[in-house]
């Protein structure tokens, strides 16, 4: 089962009078369940689908569709709506509000829609994620492994669609950063957990199913490693 789709998808830039084609013609299928990692160098265009696949951007031509969804159709309300409720963001410094709990991060997106948590997912995430006895800490009380396991269970509260973890490991050491991984590939095998990995660490992509190199803004390489 497909969830994610991008066909023919080019993004242009102005700049001063010239045209800078971050994407060109991208078309990536992602299916159900998979664990596929980009990868690319800085100015490859890897950050610039990211932001398309989170609707955070817009393609200026093509289409992405998520779950069935075209969210290169859906206006600036419409797509914050679909982001927190259907792709799972894990960024490299966490973006965990500091004056809430840990509890209180991971239940952000459901207390926005005014939804009561399944308690019983919600101990299965913490629990999977080793920080059921952190709860009631705040961010700054955490290490900045504990901190992204935080990040991670807020990204898979809601059961997203998709998981876009864009650098998880960039701000860690590397024992923190082998766990972080861990983590992510626990999320992709017991929750059966699509997830997408953005990364220039080819350490890290390696721990993916699939590995997409982007170069120019272009898929120049797409293997299945297992």
């Amino acid at each position: 089962m497909e969830i994610l789709k991008c066909e023919g998808v080019r993004k242009v830039y102005q700049c001063g009078g010239n045209e800078i084609i971050a994407l060109n013609q991208i078309d990536l299928t992602i299916e159900k369940g998979e664990f596929a990692a980009i990868v690319g160098a800085s100015g490859s265009g890897k950050s610039t689908l990211l932001h398309i696949l989170g609707s955070v951007d817009k393609p200026t031509q093509g289409r992405v569709l998520i779950d069935g969804t075209d969210i290169s159709s859906l206006n600036q309300t419409d797509s914050a709506v679909f982001r927190r409720r259907k792709v799972g963001l894990i960024y490299q410094f966490y973006n965990l509000i500091p004056t809430l709990t840990v509890r209180q991060n991971i239940l952000m997106p459901l207390s926005l829609d005014k939804k009561k948590p399944d308690q019983e997912y919600f101990d299965t995430i913490v629990n999977t994620l080793g920080i059921a006895d952190r709860l009631e800490a705040l961010p700054n009380q955490l290490s900045g492994g504990q901190q992204q396991r935080a990040a991670i269970a807020r990204s898979l509260i809601y059961r997203p669609a998709l998981l876009l973890a864009d650098e998880p490991t960039g701000n860690l050491d590397r024992k923190n950063s082998r766990e972080i991984l861990d983590m992510l590939k626990l999320s992709n095998r017991s929750l059966n957990q699509t997830i997408v990995l953005i990364t220039h660490d080819e350490k890290a992509a390696l721990e993916a199913d699939r590995i997409i190199t982007i170069e120019d803004g272009r898929i120049i390489h797409d293997e299945k490693r297992r």
